[in-house]
């Protein structure tokens, strides 16, 4: 049955404060702390985040994606992106570390010792995934930063930052490009149609609904949605569903068949080819390598 589209998700603008006295935000999350913040967001902040161990879902801009062995990411300003840690991802711990481009003063950045750094926020527009030694060592870094001073937690994420913009063990996950418009609107209403995928990707979502959710034209919408995000809707939802997929071969004792039915897919040999398009592998190939890198 056809969903009537609702806004009741809506993704407002977060707004990130540092406590008194800082000038940026720090936090970690465990088992008796969970990070809550599930729905697509957006933020002026750049985020810094290292999910310990586990596995889950990368969603930031149109890239959505599946991580196994932890994460190591760092998310532009203003680009949107959605929680990587569920009550499935296994994972440890998860930090989080929100600044400003700004956060040191206007010109701090500016100065030659910091062009790296520059370099690196610049990139982080389309959202930077780390992997190998680097995730390791800035992941390990970024464990103790709890026990650290507040003077030396600062120190330490210039050090994590300056490393950063010397690795050469990273992925920019938009890489095809992600242009957010500046005007506020524009954030929300791609937000909006982010998190009705989100919340509606195993049903059919037709471009109407998805329009109309937005207040567009059809064509507008798909013009709209191509010039953010360089896919198309309909690429976009398909590669939504084939994370899914991946997250619960990886990680849920379901059968394919099942599998492809809770991920959207009313048509098995349809799921089969789009998912060995999408990850160079059929379902079964892709549930046994993860077996083996994970054992």
């Amino acid at each position: 049955m056809q969903k009537t589209p609702t806004l009741a998700q809506k993704p407002a603008f977060e707004a990130i404060e540092p406590s008194f006295g800082h000038s940026y935000t720090y936090q970690k999350f465990d088992a008796n702390k969970k990070n809550k913040n599930t729905i697509w967001h957006y933020h002026p902040e750049i985020e810094l985040v290292y999910v310990k161990g586990g596995s889950g879902k990368r969603q930031i801009g149109s890239h959505v994606s599946y991580y196994s062995l932890g994460d190591l990411i760092l998310i532009g300003s203003n680009l949107p992106h959605c929680g990587f840690t569920d009550i499935l991802t296994g994972n440890d711990s998860e930090t989080v570390i929100q600044m400003k481009s700004d956060f040191l003063g206007n010109d701090f950045f500016d100065i030659p010792e910091m062009k790296k750094i520059q370099s690196l926020f610049e990139m982080a527009k389309g959202g930077i995934s780390f992997s190998g030694k680097t995730k390791r060592k800035i992941g390990e870094k970024m464990d103790i930063l709890e026990y650290q001073s507040d003077f030396q937690r600062l120190l330490s994420i210039l050090n994590i930052l300056n490393e950063l913009g010397n690795s050469k063990e990273f992925k920019i996950l938009n890489a095809q490009g992600f242009s957010m418009e500046t005007e506020v609107k524009d954030n929300d209403r791609i937000n909006h149609v982010f998190n009705h995928v989100k919340s509606h990707f195993k049903d059919e979502i037709r471009l109407k609904e998805i329009a109309d959710l937005v207040s567009m034209t059809v064509p507008s919408f798909c013009r709209y949605f191509k010039k953010i995000t360089n896919k198309t809707f309909t690429q976009f939802v398909n590669e939504y569903r084939l994370v899914h997929a991946s997250k619960l071969l990886a990680e849920q004792p379901l059968s394919i068949t099942e599998v492809c039915f809770e991920s959207g897919f009313n048509n098995f040999s349809h799921f089969n080819k789009q998912f060995k398009g999408f990850t160079g592998q059929n379902p079964s190939e892709y549930r046994n390598q993860l077996k083996t890198v994970l054992q």
